[in-house]
């Protein structure tokens, strides 16, 4: 079963993020949301043509996305869509968003896909099954030590935003690299090898959902602020088992529980 969701899961983020190319650099109406957020034509008509396909292939299975209400509910096998994440990358042209698919089970991560259309970079992931760039293996890098890792995050003013300016400090000092290749094209970069630190200190279910496997599977960890390996903490982080003692330790010492 979880083989087949990942084959679905695949065909159907690529038809999604195939359709946001016909709105990419292109003028789009761009509406806010009520956190300010920026939405436009190309998400809602993405996740449709993302729900419209999980629906005809299992129509008794549950639908959470960004855009628009939660179906079926009581599923034990949920579809979880953020039909472009990076939105405002997105509509300032730059290529590093993503179609996200995460698909739960019994309320557990299964299965994630993380899309890049306009860069052509997909990475799948099913628990058990390894992860995969573009159809070959992929794995996170084994960085050894915090000094001489690349580290990533979306946007540094979220951090202030936040009340987090000194754990923000404290990894840029503690790090090698820092660059904002953010949002789940981060991860991703983790998960690929690419970088070694990908922190979000604000996610949604339909940002985390995907993460979790391709990460976990690539050999990494995917948690949240306090260690723990979830998709409902609202925040996350992504690195090597190598790193993973190091970083913790510096969030742990910001997040005192």
């Amino acid at each position: 079963m979880i083989q087949e969701l990942l084959q679905a899961a695949t065909e159907i983020a690529k038809k999604g993020g195939e359709h946001t190319l016909k709105y990419f650099k292109e003028d789009v109406d761009i509406i806010a949301k009520s956190d300010d957020s920026p939405v436009t034509i190309a998400d809602r008509e993405t996740e449709q043509v993302m729900r419209e396909e999980i629906s005809k292939r299992y129509p008794t299975h549950g639908i959470v996305g960004e855009e628009f209400d939660s179906v079926n509910e009581e599923s034990n096998v949920q579809w979880i869509l953020d039909p472009i994440d990076g939105t405002k990358s997105f509509i300032h042209g730059v290529p590093f968003y993503t179609t996200l698919i995460g698909i739960l089970v019994d309320n557990e991560p299964k299965v994630g896909i993380i899309y890049a259309p306009a860069l052509e970079e997909l990475c799948a992931a099913a628990v058990g099954h390894g992860a995969t760039l573009n159809g070959k293996p992929c794995k996170v890098r084994e960085t050894e030590n915090l000094k001489d890792s690349t580290f990533l995050v979306t946007e540094i003013n979220r951090f202030r935003m936040m009340g987090q300016q000194e754990l923000f400090q404290e990894l840029l000092d503690k790090t090698k690299i820092h660059r904002t290749w953010g949002d789940a094209y981060g991860h991703m970069m983790v998960a690929t090898g690419r970088a070694d630190l990908m922190y979000d200190p604000e996610l949604n279910i339909w940002d985390a959902a995907a993460l979790l496997p391709v990460v976990q599977e690539a050999g990494g960890i995917f948690c949240d602020v306090h260690g723990n390996r979830t998709i409902h903490s609202g925040n996350g982080y992504s690195t090597s088992k190598q790193l993973f003692p190091q970083v913790k330790s510096i969030f742990e010492a910001h997040f005192k529980q």
